[in-house]
């Protein structure tokens, strides 16, 4: 099922929901669309709606500050847009610069996303020990970064330029 953003009434981002929820909170004049999938309407008798990609409350909600996205491999993957830190092919597993073993912790700044095969090459070493170069340094996403990128992580439709990353905005 299809996940929708939901920001605040400040446009800041604080949750993704289903389509359906999105829908009920547009039909009950609670958030309005910002973003709609290009060509895809929910029609019914009384409705026609856009689907939504990305919705905005009417009413401002008071969030409790949260300090850092919690930490993840799923994130990590994310994060990384599933491409290895080490030679930019599809990652799909997430490595630990500093070892487990040698002290490394499940952390943002410690942990790469990286393919099977430079995981292994690297093995129980940093990457300075193995000789390997780190193509990107790992950084620790904002909550709000998180719900963005988990969004626009898929690779599947462009975020609008205006709610993207200025890193991740693409060249016209």
């Amino acid at each position: 099922m299809r996940e929708t953003l939901v920001l605040n009434a400040s446009f800041e981002p604080l949750s993704t929901v289903s389509l359906r929820r999105a829908v009920v909170l547009v039909m009950q004049d609670k958030a309005v669309v910002e973003q709609a999938h290009p060509g895809l309407r929910i029609r019914a008798a009384a409705v026609d709606v856009p689907v939504p990609q990305v919705i905005r409350l009417c009413r401002y909600v008071r969030v409790p500050f949260r300090r850092q996205a919690p930490w993840s491999r799923r994130g990590v993957l994310v994060r990384d847009r599933h491409r290895c830190a080490y030679c930019g092919r599809r990652a799909t597993t997430v490595d630990h610069l500093v070892p487990r073993s040698h002290g490394g912790r499940d952390t943002w700044l410690n942990t790469v996303a990286a393919c099977a095969e430079d995981n292994h090459r690297k093995a129980d070493r940093t990457p300075e020990q193995a000789g390997m170069r780190l193509l990107r340094k790992p950084f620790e996403p904002t909550p709000a970064d998180a719900l963005v990128l988990a969004l626009g992580g898929s690779g599947q439709e462009a975020l609008p330029e205006w709610l993207a990353r200025p890193g991740d905005r693409v060249p016209a």
